[in-house]
């Protein structure tokens, strides 16, 4: 049953196929015909009586082969098959080869066998029936835009600012319109060029530059702006990115150059703004490859493994050392972590242990016993209003367990001793920052 319903959808799609090319057949044939008689009524003023028998003649003995070869042309180069609500300048072109064609055609043939027309004859009936075949073709793609339009105007979705007037923008704005997805308005573009001030893309104006952004956002009442700059230095963007996000507008921006060489420009691809969007410098990456090299082989101790000392041990984790300690008072923490690296490292020797860096024994024997060459110290109160309310714990834990921790290190010659986690201003206005 399932194959037999899919062949009868099969079928009706291919006579819907049949019956458009047949009422476009039937078309062209009449606007032809209908375009020659006008190019020669044209003539002689609209005047049938004015006509020479031997034009009329002429014209009569030519029409029917002559439509007939339009068909045959047309259906050669595809314009009967086209899928006219995308119609583009390809099929544009198409149209215009063969009215060229066929009336060149047309031209040879009377003038060789039947006689000659008058040169206006041919001039006008090209352009007529130019003009009668392109405009049946692209009026239900007009029809369908004018729809949409209309729609989305009705439905008033988010008003959207485009910055950058050039090749990308015009892509975003053809997406917003044309997607069924996205209900958004497009109400100006932000363009440094001012040659394209007080000037129209599609319809949209061209407000005004950079400077315009704030302006044009409360003017148009903007939702969203979409910084389509992908050639724009990083010092332009930021500039531009810092303006946009001085409103209270939701800033959307295209990455870079790639979308618009892979022709994937489209409103999906827009990303939000990041801090490093925002930085007044280029982003600084530092090269972690050292750092990973010296812990390969090595015997490694991270104390406090909350949130910032299991990233750690999953850093640590990841670069095959020869043994990975973790040391912290609190089970829950330790224990996620632990069970979390088993099944990510199982190869790794891990251990984990329960205990408080204050504890000048426990501390001790944890290095006695496995002698870490490297320790990350990351067990710490980190909660500054916490423990302004309890300065006494916060000495405790970071000032004398850190003194524990680093003393025992150095004891048992331990190469290198980091400390993690604690607060190191340099002129401190709070407890946190006098440890």
């Amino acid at each position: 049953m399932g194959k037999r319903k899919n062949r009868d959808n099969d079928n009706t799609k291919t006579r819907h196929w049949v019956r458009i090319a047949s009422v476009l057949i039937i078309y062209d044939i009449l606007a032809a015909a209908a375009a020659y008689f006008a190019a020669l009524m044209l003539r002689f003023d609209c005047r049938y009586s004015l006509i020479p028998k031997e034009y009329l003649s002429g014209y009569i003995n030519s029409i029917v082969p002559y439509v007939l070869c339009c068909v045959i042309v047309f259906w050669a180069l595809h314009l009967y098959k086209s899928i006219w609500r995308f119609a583009s300048f390809t099929e544009l072109q198409r149209v215009a080869a063969a009215t060229v064609l066929t009336g060149a055609g047309y031209y040879a043939v009377q003038s060789t066998l039947l006689g000659r027309m008058p040169v206006s004859y041919w001039v006008i009936g090209i352009l007529l029936q130019f003009i009668l075949t392109l405009g049946v073709r692209f009026a239900y793609r007009f029809i369908l835009l004018l729809r949409s339009s209309m729609k989305s105007s009705a439905e008033k979705g988010p008003k959207v600012m485009l910055v950058g007037a050039g090749e990308a923008g015009q892509m975003i704005l053809r997406d917003i319109r044309h997607a069924k997805e996205v209900n958004e308005q497009v109400c100006c573009f932000i363009d440094d060029n001012p040659n394209k001030w007080g000037r129209y893309i599609d319809g949209v104006p061209v407000y005004g530059g950079r400077d315009s952004i704030l302006e044009a956002a409360k003017k148009f009442e903007i939702d969203k702006i979409y910084v389509t700059l992908p050639s724009a230095s990083p010092a332009d963007r930021r500039e531009i990115l810092n303006i946009c996000s001085a409103t209270d507008c939701q800033v959307m921006n295209l990455p870079g150059m790639f979308q618009l060489y892979t022709g994937e420009v489209t409103v999906n691809r827009m990303k939000p703004i990041r801090i490093e969007d925002l930085l007044g410098r280029e982003t600084i990456k530092t090269d972690m490859k050292e750092v990973y090299e010296y812990i390969t082989g090595k015997t490694v101790l991270v104390t406090g493994v909350g949130s910032i000392g299991s990233e750690l041990a999953r850093q640590v984790a990841a670069h095959t050392p020869k043994r990975l300690i973790l040391f912290d008072i609190y089970e829950n923490n330790a224990y996620e972590i632990q069970q979390e690296l088993k099944k990510s490292c199982p190869e790794l020797e891990l251990i984990t242990i329960i205990g408080s860096v204050r504890d000048s024994r426990k501390i001790f024997d944890v290095f006695e016993r496995y002698r870490p060459d490297i320790v990350y110290h990351a067990a710490a109160h980190k909660h500054v209003p916490l423990m302004e309310d309890s300065p006494c714990e916060a000495i405790k834990n970071n000032a004398i367990g850190t003194y524990k921790t680093a003393f025992a290190a150095m004891c048992h010659g331990c190469s290198r001793f980091v400390l993690i986690s604690t607060d190191k201003a340099v002129n401190p206005t709070n407890i946190m920052g006098a440890l």
